[in-house]
């Protein structure tokens, strides 16, 4: 896991939506109960009142339960990431450009102080045109492999 959870979209929207969702339901639940007690309590129940509103406590409790579950869900997918350890960061130690490249022919250090580009001689382009194109060490160096 690379991506951080708290900038996973698909998080923050199982978060918003569960808040959302639990929201609605308890407000649904909270609502039709308190109107169907006060007008059972008073006997001025009607039957729209008390066997819809009881259809939609059923509904708000669904949608109540629904969002406690996404709720655990990402309380539970926060957990997980804590306890998933996260790579150690590469260090990249910084370059040192003051040393000195002891690879260098003299004409390659003569190249990078005068700015000037050597002419290969006869001599270098014929061992060019031996070594070829296959890549091979023992072609670059000229040790005959049997």
């Amino acid at each position: 896991m690379n991506k951080s959870l708290t900038r996973s979209i698909g998080f923050w929207l199982l978060l918003v939506l569960s808040l959302a969702s639990a929201g609605v339901g308890g407000w649904l639940i909270a609502g039709q109960v308190g109107t169907m007690t006060s007008t059972l309590l008073d006997g001025t129940a009607t039957g729209i009142e008390v066997y819809v509103g009881q259809s939609l406590v059923v509904v708000g409790a669904a949608l109540l339960g629904a969002g406690v579950i996404g709720i655990l869900i990402s309380v539970a997918l926060t957990a997980v990431q804590a306890l998933v350890p996260s790579p150690a960061p590469a260090v990249v130690e910084p370059i040192d450009w003051s040393a000195e490249n002891h690879d260098e022919t003299p004409a390659d250090a003569q190249e990078h102080a005068t700015g000037v580009v050597a002419q290969p001689s006869a001599e270098t382009t014929e061992d060019a045109d031996q070594n070829g194109s296959s890549g091979s060490t023992a072609t670059a160096t000229k040790i005959s492999v049997r």
